[in-house]
């Protein structure tokens, strides 16, 4: 079976549609699979639900659909540093689904193991429990979070072979290989494509069964955020 697509834009074309439920990895701007995002928004898809930690910045990562109004709805855990994000959530343009980082990535984990739902005592007694059932173990109180199986995942990974077996280099690895294993149909995006063989069966990450598609991005852009501070006079 041959996973290789030509770019980001065949690798979506005949699998893209309205209305999907989807899951990008990355944390912030690290890990982001910049040209499969960027060949969404080309694809003009729209009335998206989004599976992301955060949606990137303003322009770049998943703002650019906020900002070209393709995303309906995410799914998220962090709405600061992209201030059209919050201008959308504020004005009721957009829906948002908040939910805690570590729910977020066992709802991912649990989907790509076909766990249908789980327990867990985060959130209890706040917003994000309200409407969703509760159940006592042990004598203590948990929520139960419905697990998450997106129709389409999209991945950032450092090195593929053609079999689509995955290595992630260091904190890029983040949400991605839950993504990955979620995802009914997972398009991965990757800077080095090897033979078969290659690589080191223990230095596999993720094992290329999760794996639908492939496509390489020798050099991404790789923004890197900053932690800006201002100066103030000393008393």
């Amino acid at each position: 079976m041959n996973k290789l697509y030509p770019s980001a834009a065949a690798a979506l074309a005949d699998v893209v549609a309205d209305g999907q439920l989807m899951a990008v990895g990355g944390f912030g701007l690290c890990g982001i699979p910049e040209a499969l995002i960027a060949a969404l928004r080309d694809s003009g898809a729209k009335d998206l639900t989004v599976i992301s930690n955060n949606a990137g910045v303003d322009g770049f990562g998943l703002g650019q659909l906020l900002e070209t109004r393709q995303i309906k709805r995410m799914i998220s855990s962090y709405v600061g540093e992209n201030k059209e994000f919050e201008r959308q959530y504020l004005a009721g343009e957009l829906e948002l689904e908040f939910t805690p980082q570590g729910t977020l990535a066992e709802k991912l984990r649990a989907g790509g193991a076909g766990i249908p739902a789980f327990f867990t005592r985060t959130g209890v007694g706040t917003i994000v429990a309200d409407g969703k059932e509760l159940r006592e173990f042990d004598g203590q109180t948990y929520v139960m979070e419905r697990s998450l199986q997106p129709d389409i995942s999209l991945v950032k990974a450092w090195k593929a072979d053609k079999s689509g077996n995955l290595v992630f280099r260091r904190t890029a690895r983040n949400f991605n290989p839950a993504v990955a294993m979620a995802g009914k149909l997972t398009v991965v995006e990757v800077e080095h494509l090897v033979e078969v063989g290659e690589i080191d069966p223990d230095a596999v990450h993720l094992p290329g069964i999760y794996v639908h598609r492939i496509v390489v991005n020798a050099h991404p852009e790789k923004r890197i955020e900053k932690r800006t501070l201002t100066e103030t006079s000393a008393k």
